[in-house]
Protein backbone atom coordinates (compact mmCIF):
# COMPACT_ATOMS: atom_id res chain seq x y z
CA UNK A 1 0.00 0.00 0.00
CA UNK A 2 1.52 3.67 -1.14
CA UNK A 3 1.88 5.71 2.01
CA UNK A 4 -1.10 8.20 2.20
CA UNK A 5 -0.87 12.02 1.54
CA UNK A 6 0.65 13.83 4.03
CA UNK A 7 -1.73 15.06 6.96
CA UNK A 8 -1.83 15.85 10.17
CA UNK A 9 -2.63 13.23 12.80
CA UNK A 10 -4.98 15.47 14.75
CA UNK A 11 -8.89 13.84 15.00
CA UNK A 12 -10.37 14.47 11.66
CA UNK A 13 -12.50 17.77 12.71
CA UNK A 14 -10.67 20.74 12.03
CA UNK A 15 -7.92 20.93 14.23
CA UNK A 16 -4.46 22.21 13.29
CA UNK A 17 -1.31 19.96 13.50
CA UNK A 18 -0.38 21.08 16.90
CA UNK A 19 -3.80 21.64 18.13
CA UNK A 20 -4.85 18.63 20.80
CA UNK A 21 -8.70 18.65 20.29
CA UNK A 22 -8.87 19.02 24.07
CA UNK A 23 -7.13 22.53 23.71
CA UNK A 24 -10.64 23.66 22.50
CA UNK A 25 -13.04 21.97 25.35
CA UNK A 26 -13.83 25.05 27.71
CA UNK A 27 -13.92 22.12 30.62
CA UNK A 28 -10.03 21.20 30.05
CA UNK A 29 -9.28 24.51 30.15
CA UNK A 30 -10.24 25.04 33.54
CA UNK A 31 -7.21 23.81 35.92
CA UNK A 32 -7.80 20.60 37.97
CA UNK A 33 -10.07 18.98 35.33
CA UNK A 34 -8.35 15.75 34.23
CA UNK A 35 -11.18 13.53 34.40
CA UNK A 36 -13.51 16.08 32.41
CA UNK A 37 -11.09 16.26 30.23
CA UNK A 38 -10.74 12.17 30.07
CA UNK A 39 -14.46 12.04 29.87
CA UNK A 40 -14.41 14.44 27.09
CA UNK A 41 -11.88 12.62 25.13
CA UNK A 42 -13.98 9.26 25.60
CA UNK A 43 -17.00 10.97 24.06
CA UNK A 44 -15.24 12.62 21.48
CA UNK A 45 -14.06 9.09 20.36
CA UNK A 46 -17.36 7.13 20.88
CA UNK A 47 -18.56 10.32 18.11
CA UNK A 48 -15.53 9.50 15.58
CA UNK A 49 -16.07 5.57 15.69
CA UNK A 50 -20.07 6.45 14.75
CA UNK A 51 -18.64 8.52 12.26
CA UNK A 52 -16.83 5.87 10.83
CA UNK A 53 -19.84 3.08 10.94
CA UNK A 54 -21.35 5.55 8.59
CA UNK A 55 -24.69 5.51 10.12
CA UNK A 56 -26.70 6.14 7.09
CA UNK A 57 -26.03 2.71 5.55
CA UNK A 58 -26.96 1.15 8.77
CA UNK A 59 -29.79 0.03 7.03
CA UNK A 60 -28.12 -2.27 4.83
CA UNK A 61 -27.23 -4.22 7.98
CA UNK A 62 -29.92 -3.65 11.09
CA UNK A 63 -32.80 -3.00 8.17
CA UNK A 64 -32.31 -6.54 7.10
CA UNK A 65 -32.25 -8.13 10.06
CA UNK A 66 -35.53 -6.36 10.93
CA UNK A 67 -37.27 -8.07 7.57
CA UNK A 68 -35.39 -11.11 8.27
CA UNK A 69 -37.35 -11.56 11.77
CA UNK A 70 -40.60 -10.53 10.15
CA UNK A 71 -40.54 -13.06 6.94
CA UNK A 72 -40.88 -15.68 9.73
CA UNK A 73 -44.04 -14.39 10.27
CA UNK A 74 -43.28 -13.01 14.02
CA UNK A 75 -43.36 -9.17 14.57
CA UNK A 76 -41.05 -9.64 17.47
CA UNK A 77 -39.62 -12.48 18.63
CA UNK A 78 -37.02 -11.74 21.81
CA UNK A 79 -34.21 -14.18 20.60
CA UNK A 80 -33.49 -11.41 17.53
CA UNK A 81 -32.61 -9.18 20.08
CA UNK A 82 -28.23 -9.97 20.11
CA UNK A 83 -28.70 -9.76 16.72
CA UNK A 84 -29.85 -7.24 16.00
CA UNK A 85 -27.77 -5.03 18.35
CA UNK A 86 -25.00 -6.93 16.71
CA UNK A 87 -26.00 -5.42 13.29
CA UNK A 88 -26.40 -1.47 14.50
CA UNK A 89 -23.07 -0.25 15.34
CA UNK A 90 -20.62 -3.24 16.15
CA UNK A 91 -20.85 -4.68 12.45
CA UNK A 92 -20.86 -1.49 10.51
CA UNK A 93 -18.17 -0.52 12.49
CA UNK A 94 -16.34 -3.84 11.51
CA UNK A 95 -17.01 -3.38 7.86
CA UNK A 96 -15.88 0.61 7.54
CA UNK A 97 -13.68 0.79 10.18
CA UNK A 98 -11.36 -2.26 8.76
CA UNK A 99 -12.50 -0.47 5.24
CA UNK A 100 -10.67 2.50 6.45
CA UNK A 101 -7.93 1.59 7.56
CA UNK A 102 -7.03 -0.05 4.82
CA UNK A 103 -8.22 2.63 2.34
CA UNK A 104 -6.18 5.17 3.37
CA UNK A 105 -4.53 6.04 0.26
CA UNK A 106 -7.95 5.92 -1.88
CA UNK A 107 -9.57 7.79 0.93
CA UNK A 108 -7.28 10.41 0.84
CA UNK A 109 -7.76 11.49 -3.19
CA UNK A 110 -11.38 11.35 -2.88
CA UNK A 111 -13.34 14.33 -1.68
CA UNK A 112 -16.78 12.34 -0.62
CA UNK A 113 -14.57 11.20 2.74
CA UNK A 114 -14.91 13.22 5.49
CA UNK A 115 -18.66 13.51 5.39
CA UNK A 116 -21.81 11.30 5.95
CA UNK A 117 -20.81 9.25 3.26
CA UNK A 118 -17.45 7.81 5.00
CA UNK A 119 -14.58 8.97 7.70
CA UNK A 120 -11.12 9.65 6.50
CA UNK A 121 -9.01 8.33 8.83
CA UNK A 122 -5.32 9.14 9.99
CA UNK A 123 -2.82 6.53 10.74
CA UNK A 124 -3.33 7.70 14.63
CA UNK A 125 -6.36 6.54 14.97
CA UNK A 126 -6.23 3.11 13.42
CA UNK A 127 -5.48 1.14 16.78
CA UNK A 128 -8.05 2.84 18.20
CA UNK A 129 -10.54 1.61 15.12
CA UNK A 130 -8.43 -1.91 15.49
CA UNK A 131 -9.60 -2.35 19.33
CA UNK A 132 -13.39 -0.82 19.16
CA UNK A 133 -14.24 -3.25 16.22
CA UNK A 134 -13.07 -6.26 17.87
CA UNK A 135 -14.08 -5.33 21.45
CA UNK A 136 -17.41 -4.55 19.68
CA UNK A 137 -17.80 -7.18 18.06
CA UNK A 138 -16.07 -10.63 20.42
CA UNK A 139 -18.63 -10.32 22.57
CA UNK A 140 -21.38 -11.00 20.04
CA UNK A 141 -19.22 -13.78 18.27
CA UNK A 142 -18.40 -15.36 21.25
CA UNK A 143 -22.59 -15.35 22.44
CA UNK A 144 -23.26 -16.68 18.85
CA UNK A 145 -21.04 -19.24 19.45
CA UNK A 146 -22.82 -20.67 22.75
CA UNK A 147 -26.25 -19.70 21.99
CA UNK A 148 -27.19 -20.33 18.14
CA UNK A 149 -27.58 -23.39 16.44
CA UNK A 150 -24.58 -24.32 14.24
CA UNK A 151 -25.44 -23.21 10.79
CA UNK A 152 -26.56 -19.91 12.54
CA UNK A 153 -22.80 -19.15 13.73
CA UNK A 154 -21.50 -20.37 10.34
CA UNK A 155 -23.15 -18.21 8.77
CA UNK A 156 -22.63 -15.71 10.83
CA UNK A 157 -18.64 -16.42 10.31
CA UNK A 158 -19.46 -15.93 6.74
CA UNK A 159 -20.80 -12.83 6.61
CA UNK A 160 -18.11 -11.28 8.95
CA UNK A 161 -15.46 -13.13 7.18
CA UNK A 162 -16.29 -11.73 3.79
CA UNK A 163 -17.06 -8.03 5.20
CA UNK A 164 -13.15 -8.39 6.45
CA UNK A 165 -11.40 -10.23 3.81
CA UNK A 166 -13.14 -7.27 1.29
CA UNK A 167 -10.62 -5.01 2.73
CA UNK A 168 -7.98 -7.21 3.68
CA UNK A 169 -4.56 -7.85 2.38
CA UNK A 170 -3.33 -10.08 0.75
CA UNK A 171 -7.40 -11.37 0.06
CA UNK A 172 -8.39 -7.63 -0.40
CA UNK A 173 -11.63 -8.78 -2.81
CA UNK A 174 -11.91 -4.57 -3.57
CA UNK A 175 -9.13 -5.03 -5.29
CA UNK A 176 -10.03 -8.04 -7.68
CA UNK A 177 -12.64 -6.83 -10.37
CA UNK A 178 -15.83 -9.12 -10.40
CA UNK A 179 -15.03 -10.93 -6.77
CA UNK A 180 -15.39 -6.89 -5.10
CA UNK A 181 -18.66 -7.07 -6.78
CA UNK A 182 -19.83 -10.63 -5.94
CA UNK A 183 -18.36 -10.63 -2.64
CA UNK A 184 -20.61 -7.82 -1.36
CA UNK A 185 -23.55 -10.39 -2.02
CA UNK A 186 -22.89 -10.97 1.93
CA UNK A 187 -25.26 -7.60 2.57
CA UNK A 188 -27.88 -10.18 2.04
CA UNK A 189 -27.36 -13.32 4.42
CA UNK A 190 -29.45 -11.19 7.25
CA UNK A 191 -32.30 -12.55 5.18
CA UNK A 192 -30.79 -16.30 5.92
CA UNK A 193 -29.13 -15.58 9.43
CA UNK A 194 -32.04 -14.62 11.00
CA UNK A 195 -34.49 -17.24 9.91
CA UNK A 196 -31.80 -19.63 10.66
CA UNK A 197 -31.20 -18.33 14.07
CA UNK A 198 -34.72 -18.56 15.40
CA UNK A 199 -35.44 -22.13 13.90
CA UNK A 200 -37.79 -20.34 11.39
CA UNK A 201 -37.42 -21.76 7.24
CA UNK A 202 -35.89 -18.88 4.88
CA UNK A 203 -38.00 -17.46 2.46
CA UNK A 204 -35.51 -18.54 -0.62
CA UNK A 205 -37.02 -16.12 -3.31
CA UNK A 206 -36.34 -12.90 -0.91
CA UNK A 207 -32.68 -14.27 0.28
CA UNK A 208 -31.55 -14.56 -3.23
CA UNK A 209 -33.36 -11.46 -4.46
CA UNK A 210 -31.29 -9.50 -1.79
CA UNK A 211 -28.44 -11.72 -2.45
CA UNK A 212 -28.32 -10.54 -6.52
CA UNK A 213 -29.54 -6.73 -5.35
CA UNK A 214 -26.48 -6.15 -3.49
CA UNK A 215 -24.42 -7.35 -5.99
CA UNK A 216 -25.71 -4.70 -8.28
CA UNK A 217 -25.78 -1.79 -6.05
CA UNK A 218 -21.97 -2.06 -5.19
CA UNK A 219 -20.99 -2.16 -8.66
CA UNK A 220 -22.89 1.47 -9.56
CA UNK A 221 -22.08 2.99 -6.43
CA UNK A 222 -18.63 2.60 -7.16
CA UNK A 223 -18.77 4.19 -10.72
CA UNK A 224 -18.01 7.59 -8.52
CA UNK A 225 -15.23 6.37 -7.39
CA UNK A 226 -13.53 5.29 -10.42
CA UNK A 227 -10.85 7.99 -10.76
CA UNK A 228 -9.64 7.61 -7.33
CA UNK A 229 -9.11 3.77 -7.60
CA UNK A 230 -8.01 4.15 -10.93
CA UNK A 231 -5.14 6.81 -10.06
CA UNK A 232 -4.66 4.48 -6.68
CA UNK A 233 -4.06 1.43 -8.87
CA UNK A 234 -7.04 -0.25 -7.67
CA UNK A 235 -8.99 -2.48 -10.38
CA UNK A 236 -12.53 -2.93 -9.25
CA UNK A 237 -15.42 -4.41 -11.60
CA UNK A 238 -16.28 -0.16 -12.01
CA UNK A 239 -12.76 0.68 -13.07
CA UNK A 240 -12.40 -2.47 -15.71
CA UNK A 241 -15.74 -2.66 -17.35
CA UNK A 242 -16.21 1.50 -17.10
CA UNK A 243 -19.21 3.09 -16.35
CA UNK A 244 -21.24 2.37 -19.19
CA UNK A 245 -20.01 -1.70 -18.81
CA UNK A 246 -21.09 -0.92 -15.10
CA UNK A 247 -24.23 0.11 -15.95
CA UNK A 248 -25.03 -3.14 -18.07
CA UNK A 249 -23.37 -5.45 -15.23
CA UNK A 250 -25.89 -3.69 -12.28
CA UNK A 251 -28.83 -3.48 -14.73
CA UNK A 252 -28.99 -7.27 -15.42
CA UNK A 253 -28.19 -8.26 -11.44
CA UNK A 254 -31.34 -5.93 -10.91
CA UNK A 255 -33.21 -7.49 -12.93
CA UNK A 256 -32.35 -10.80 -11.51
CA UNK A 257 -33.69 -9.83 -8.00
CA UNK A 258 -36.80 -7.92 -9.65
CA UNK A 259 -37.55 -11.42 -11.39
CA UNK A 260 -36.74 -13.30 -7.48
CA UNK A 261 -38.52 -10.47 -5.83
CA UNK A 262 -42.02 -10.82 -7.75
CA UNK A 263 -42.17 -14.34 -6.41
CA UNK A 264 -42.76 -13.22 -3.40
CA UNK A 265 -44.32 -9.65 -3.82
CA UNK A 266 -45.43 -7.97 -7.21
CA UNK A 267 -45.25 -4.59 -5.60
CA UNK A 268 -42.43 -4.33 -4.56
CA UNK A 269 -40.67 -6.01 -7.81
CA UNK A 270 -42.23 -3.11 -9.03
CA UNK A 271 -40.80 -0.13 -6.81
CA UNK A 272 -37.34 -2.72 -7.53
CA UNK A 273 -37.17 -2.57 -11.20
CA UNK A 274 -38.69 1.20 -11.07
CA UNK A 275 -36.13 2.52 -9.01
CA UNK A 276 -33.27 0.25 -10.37
CA UNK A 277 -34.46 1.73 -13.83
CA UNK A 278 -34.05 5.51 -13.54
CA UNK A 279 -30.47 4.59 -11.58
CA UNK A 280 -29.41 2.88 -15.08
CA UNK A 281 -31.02 5.13 -17.73
CA UNK A 282 -29.86 8.06 -16.17
CA UNK A 283 -25.94 6.54 -15.75
CA UNK A 284 -26.39 5.24 -19.56
CA UNK A 285 -27.59 7.97 -20.57
CA UNK A 286 -24.19 10.32 -19.30
CA UNK A 287 -21.51 7.09 -18.57
CA UNK A 288 -19.30 9.03 -16.34
CA UNK A 289 -18.05 8.95 -12.60
CA UNK A 290 -20.02 12.52 -12.28
CA UNK A 291 -23.45 10.93 -12.82
CA UNK A 292 -22.64 8.14 -10.69
CA UNK A 293 -21.70 10.66 -8.01
CA UNK A 294 -24.60 12.94 -8.87
CA UNK A 295 -27.14 9.50 -8.45
CA UNK A 296 -25.64 8.37 -5.80
CA UNK A 297 -27.88 10.11 -2.68
CA UNK A 298 -30.64 8.18 -5.21
CA UNK A 299 -28.79 5.01 -4.24
CA UNK A 300 -28.20 5.70 -0.23
CA UNK A 301 -32.14 6.10 -0.68
CA UNK A 302 -32.91 3.39 -2.68
CA UNK A 303 -32.67 0.66 0.40
CA UNK A 304 -34.96 3.01 2.47
CA UNK A 305 -37.53 3.43 0.09
CA UNK A 306 -37.84 -0.27 -1.27
CA UNK A 307 -37.22 -1.60 2.31
CA UNK A 308 -39.56 0.57 3.85
CA UNK A 309 -42.27 -0.20 1.20
CA UNK A 310 -41.63 -3.85 1.53
CA UNK A 311 -41.74 -4.14 5.38
CA UNK A 312 -45.15 -2.31 5.25
CA UNK A 313 -47.03 -5.05 2.79
CA UNK A 314 -44.92 -7.37 5.33
CA UNK A 315 -46.53 -5.63 8.59
CA UNK A 316 -50.17 -5.23 6.92
CA UNK A 317 -49.89 -9.16 5.65
CA UNK A 318 -48.52 -9.96 9.36
CA UNK A 319 -51.55 -8.05 11.39
CA UNK A 320 -54.63 -9.23 9.02
CA UNK A 321 -53.56 -12.40 9.28
CA UNK A 322 -52.54 -13.20 5.20
CA UNK A 323 -48.84 -14.09 5.97
CA UNK A 324 -47.39 -16.40 6.46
Amino acid sequence: MRPTCPRSTAIEDHTTPTEHPSARSPVAARPGSKSATGESAAWSNVARLIHISRPVLWINTIGTGVVGMWLTGQLWDPQALPILLWLTLPFNLLIYGVNDIFDQDTDALNPRKGSIEGARIEPGEVRLIAWAVAGSNLPFLVYFVLALPPLAVALIVLYTGVFVFYSTPPVRFKARPFLDSLSNAAYGLPLLIMPVALGEPPVWPAVTGLLAWSVAKHAFDAVQDIEEDRVSGITTTAVRLGPRGTALWSGAWWLASTALFAIVSLPVAAVNIAIAGILIVRLMRQPTPATGRLLYPLSVAFPYIAGSFASALLLAGIFLGTYP
